[in-house]
């Protein structure tokens, strides 16, 4: 029999798709989702005197001679008054005596720039994008605010069934860091974890469930936590996305979306983040509501002026001799980050050192954790004065007598070589940073050439030959492309 298909009866019906009725089904229930939960306080700020009485003059001033901070209200409408800065700890933190007495046992002299403008804006319980090289104080930026929130809420820490404050670092290194911020300033018996791939999992369960109030964490161990239930983000008030650009380069935006469905929509959120690429503006689109951003010095790619960068253009088979030359000129109180490219690299150039009698450590992602941590420890405590490593070191290690960084290898991009560079120079010492570039490193020469630039560094000639040679050498490509592809031919032609 033939079928027949003109007949519409016969004809397989297709299936609207009611989207105004998922979009409001979707909204039903998140609205159901966060109905029982208490209310969240936000708002811990009380400005004082001084700062209230700043003029215009003197504020601009201020954050002018403070690394020229910039201030915006990212709100789409009417814009909200910019809070003056804080020139004085006692100016945001004179009604919380346990703070102001961690700040005077630790010694710190005055706010540093990021910390100065941020404070009043996290205290008023707005989220806040803090851009800032280095070393310059971001997580006491965020920390000391957190503290406040955590136990000034209308649920007491013990009644809220899960931690209260929440931040995501990209790797167990800048995690371990926080946490010992963390422990460090200590805030009436406030308990935290650091919780990370390659950390003891039982332990860290054990520990999360029988109650803390901050998390520390990278995102792939929380995610792995949070998916089989030892952990509740849905007490989370208080939420950090710490180095955010570094997060987004390890690939690490599914799972901060994973996690972030457990957190309450309504939660205070900072985001910190050395640099201010497209994808980090992305993520603080989704993830902040009405922040206000606060950057110090600039939002294009630069390096601490507290650094001296040296460049030398040498050829690849060169660079050992030359970075032997190096460490025999290194004084009995230098010490060095040495970064190479490839972990075999690393493991290859300790050995050679370790052969020739020279001490070293190294530091890469193929090292067992409590291997790692010895490095760092030797590093940090000087049984060791060189260390070589991945760019798994070019952010969260914070030590502050780091005279210089020697780069064995160029990184694989401009804002990776920033990140290293700004591993010396910390806390108001100066530093420097030594790059060996080969002609494999072409393509970055123009970028390296702006970064110096804009620190008044030396450009070295070949530098500029080797970029130049590059721009002839696109353009030549561009040309040769244009020759292969058949002219287009306009409609009326066809």
């Amino acid at each position: 029999k033939h079928l027949d298909l003109t007949k519409s009866e016969d004809m397989p019906q297709k299936s609207v798709i009611n989207w105004a009725s998922i979009r409001e089904n979707k909204a039903r229930y998140e609205a159901m989702k966060w109905a029982d939960l208490p209310s969240i306080e936000k708002n811990f700020y009380k400005e004082s005197a001084r700062t209230a009485s700043m003029t215009q003059e003197e504020v601009e001033l201020w954050r002018k001679e403070n690394n020229n901070i910039i201030c915006k209200d990212l709100k789409e409408g009417e814009k909200r008054c910019i809070p003056n800065p804080v020139c004085e700890f006692e100016d945001a933190f004179e009604h919380y005596p346990d703070v102001m007495a961690n700040i005077r046992k630790v010694g710190f002299q005055k706010p540093t720039p990021i910390q100065s403008q941020a404070w009043p804006i996290i205290l008023q319980g707005m989220d806040l994008i803090g851009i800032a090289q280095t070393g310059t104080g971001k997580t006491l930026a965020y920390l000391m605010p957190g503290f406040i929130h955590l136990d000034s809420q209308p649920i007491p820490r013990d009644q809220r069934g899960g931690p209260g404050m929440l931040v995501l670092a990209p790797t167990r290194e800048l995690a371990l860091q926080v946490e010992a911020e963390c422990s460090k300033y200590t805030y009436k018996g406030i308990k935290s974890i650091c919780i990370y791939g390659g950390g003891d999992r039982k332990g860290q369960i054990n520990v999360v469930t029988k109650g803390v109030d901050v998390v520390i964490a990278t995102p792939g161990r929380l995610n792995d936590l949070q998916m089989n239930n030892f952990i509740n983000l849905k007490s989370i008030t208080y939420l950090v996305l710490d180095e955010a650009d570094r997060m987004l380069d390890m690939g690490f935006e599914p799972q901060i979306m994973k996690i972030l469905i457990d957190v309450r929509p309504d939660r205070q959120t900072v985001m910190t983040s050395a640099t201010w690429p497209d994808g980090v503006r992305r993520l603080a689109k989704s993830y902040l509501k009405n922040p206000m951003i606060v950057y110090v010095g600039t939002l294009d790619l630069a390096v601490s002026c507290w650094v001296e960068q040296r460049v030398v253009v040498i050829p690849e088979e060169e660079k050992r001799a030359f970075t032997r030359y190096f460490i025999d000129s290194m004084k009995p109180k230098d010490k060095v980050i040495i970064f190479v490219g490839k972990k075999l690299t690393a493991d290859d150039l300790a050995s050679d050192l370790g052969l020739q009698g020279i001490p070293v450590q190294s530091l890469h992602g193929n090292r067992e954790q409590c291997d790692r941590e010895q490095a760092l420890d030797d590093f940090k405590k000087g049984k060791v004065k060189i260390l070589i490593a991945t760019d798994l070191a070019s952010r969260g290690l914070d030590v502050h007598d780091i005279t210089h960084v020697f780069n064995f290898d160029f990184p694989r991009n401009i804002e990776e070589y920033v990140h290293r560079v700004g591993r010396t120079g910390r806390a108001g010492r100066t530093g420097e940073a030594v790059t060996l570039v080969t002609k494999n490193d072409w393509k970055v020469a123009s970028e390296l050439i702006d970064i110096l630039e804009r620190a008044n560094q030396a450009v070295p000639n070949e530098l500029v030959s080797m970029a130049e040679r590059y721009k002839q050498f696109q353009l030549k490509k561009e040309m040769e492309r244009d020759v292969r592809r058949p002219p287009r031919r306009h409609p009326k032609e066809l």
